[in-house]
């Protein structure tokens, strides 16, 4: 037996060269832009990373010139391969990004040819959402048929971890950590507002599950915490001219400030690693709204990156999978 873990994620660029060509990945993806013509989707898509791409350009020079998505996840992998070796469940970790390097394509390359007899599929997306979790598991699938990984190997899928115990216990801990950063001595009247990602209203009115899993990883945490800080749920990183999930942080932000809020701790709920909507979006944009919009203290919770608890919870999601296996 020889097994193997394939952490998923979207990826992204790692210098300025790049952004376009990850842009016209990002929005070439059937799962996140719903165009069946794939003439129709590929020109779409080569129009916004054209238009999208001297923007983007600068947001990431904020941040130092690109992401460093990819180098967060390949410590989350090395992280959880040590993990895995220390419960006796020794495993070799793969990295497959859907819009990016290194591709899944080239993961199952590597798969194959450590000859796996093993395989956990999992997606680092606590919240399933097809633009997410669902487009890596589909074209997975696709490689399965064309490479007949099946045949050669078992593979077990993980969907969705959106209450797993130790992924929330990590999101309680970095929100209490967070929160003793403050300099108010009220911390009690400090306001949590959790950021998710945004995906277009109409996935959520089709069955997308993504609001709901949100919701229910904020009340568990909450609960976590005591449920004793006033919270709010809100939606970044919206694109294009279609009607978005909502109400976006930006608005919630400056609501906030209207009725008088001294101190927000921001959450990355959907993200898992930093990069550029933890860096630039919240750290950069968001925390200019809130001095503008009257609050005094505005800070953001660590993101989960290689925190202990976290890949203790991403190990536990494998190894679960594995006894299925055997």
């Amino acid at each position: 037996m020889k097994r193997g873990v394939l952490l998923f994620n979207l990826g992204g660029p790692e210098t300025l060269e790049d952004v376009r060509p990850f842009l016209y990945n990002l929005f070439s993806d059937p799962d996140i832009i719903h165009i069946k013509s794939n003439l129709l989707r590929r020109m779409l898509a080569w129009l916004i990373s054209t238009i999208r791409q001297g923007k983007s350009r600068d947001l990431y020079r904020q941040i130092g010139g690109g992401s460093p998505l990819r180098k967060i996840t390949e410590d989350q992998a090395a992280a959880l391969s040590r993990a895995l070796i220390a419960r006796n469940m020794d495993a070799n970790v793969y990295v497959g990004m859907r819009c990016w390097k290194p591709s899944i394509d080239e993961a199952a390359g590597r798969i194959l040819k450590d000859q796996v007899t093993r395989l956990v599929l999992l997606p680092l997306f606590p919240q399933f959402s097809v633009t997410t979790t669902g487009s890596c598991l589909k074209y997975f699938r696709v490689l399965d048929q064309e490479l007949g990984l099946s045949s050669r190997m078992q593979i077990s899928p993980v969907e969705s971890w959106c209450d797993q115990p130790l992924y929330i216990e990590s999101m309680a801990e970095l929100i209490e950590k967070g929160l003793q950063e403050f300099r108010m001595p009220e911390r009690e009247k400090i306001s949590l507002l959790y950021s998710a990602h945004s995906i277009p209203a109409s996935y959520v009115e089709r069955g997308d599950p993504f609001l709901e899993q949100t919701q229910r990883s904020v009340a568990l945490i909450n609960a976590r915490l005591g449920n004793r800080l006033a919270s709010s749920l809100a939606f970044q990183s919206k694109v294009g001219p279609v009607k978005w999930l909502g109400p976006s942080t930006k608005e919630v932000l400056m609501e906030m400030g209207r009725k008088g809020s001294a101190g927000i701790l921001a959450i990355p709920i959907s993200f898992v690693s930093d990069h550029i909507e933890t860096l630039q979006e919240i750290d950069i944009q968001y925390k200019s709204l809130a001095a503008q919009s009257g609050i005094k203290e505005f800070r953001r919770s660590a993101s989960l990156n290689v925190y202990p608890k976290f890949i203790d919870a991403l190990a536990d999601l494998a190894v679960r999978k594995f006894e299925k296996l055997r």
